[in-house]
């Protein structure tokens, strides 16, 4: 979209899109964080969500349908609406990742979320920082990704300590790969559009729930490996 910038411009650009894709994934992070804390306070609603399949699914299938809906729909909404539509999808998250709190320990709870953190940020900036097109490793990961899934799958109906361990090893290796890729694709996003545009912002919130998707599942694949459970 942008013709003849100088470099000092084009980082501009790109540091001021990052921004806002940063600071929707940390609003969204927050959100769910501080519901799936207030979930996990109250007896009640952990014994109202989890006392019941029904309800567990019907979550399950709202975040999946909330994740498509905006992924497919992007072009023909409003950025507000998209806005609305990522934290309803965070908040919803909150209510299932409050189960954690019965499993695992608090300590390693925390003590999780901040490597997980550490490592979201060294392998975002290497995706920001790093010359070399990471454009190759896209197909290679979802294939890794549809190969997770599968295993998840499998694992439901075959419990094998073994196997779980080997799936969490590979989720964790694939999510830090994908945090790297979808942080230079984002990179590469913010030289296509008007930043402070209608489709900017939409831009921004794709950018936001690419890296708030791949936080989330980096921190649980890191809590199935070091959390303790109680």
């Amino acid at each position: 979209m942008y013709t003849q910038l100088t470099a000092d411009q084009v980082k501009s650009l790109q540091t001021s899109f990052i921004n806002k894709v940063y600071a929707w994934m940390c609003l969204a992070l927050t959100v769910t964080g501080f519901v799936a804390l207030r979930t996990a306070s109250s007896e009640a609603l952990m014994s109202m969500l989890f006392g019941s399949p029904i309800i567990i699914m019907v979550l399950f299938v709202a975040l999946l349908g909330l994740v498509y809906w905006i992924s497919s729909a992007i072009d023909r909404m409003s950025s507000n609406m998209a806005i609305g539509l990522f934290m309803l999808y965070s908040a919803l998250n909150g209510l299932i990742l409050s189960s954690l709190f019965y499993v695992y320990t608090t300590a390693s709870i925390a003590s999780t979320f901040f490597v997980t953190a550490g490592t979201f940020g060294a392998m975002s900036a290497f995706g920001y920082f790093t010359k070399k097109d990471l454009t190759s490793w896209g197909n290679l990961l979802f294939m890794a990704l549809i190969g997770l899934l599968i295993a998840l799958f499998v694992s439901f109906f075959w419990q094998n300590t073994l196997f779980d361990l080997i799936i969490s090893y590979a989720g964790v290796l694939i999510f830090i790969g994908l945090t790297a890729y979808d942080t230079q694709r984002i990179k590469k996003m913010s030289l296509e559009m008007d930043v402070e545009s209608e489709e900017g912002r939409k831009g921004a919130i794709m950018g936001a729930l690419a890296l708030y998707l791949d936080f989330i599942n980096l921190f649980i694949f890191l809590l199935r490996i070091f959390g303790n459970r109680r």
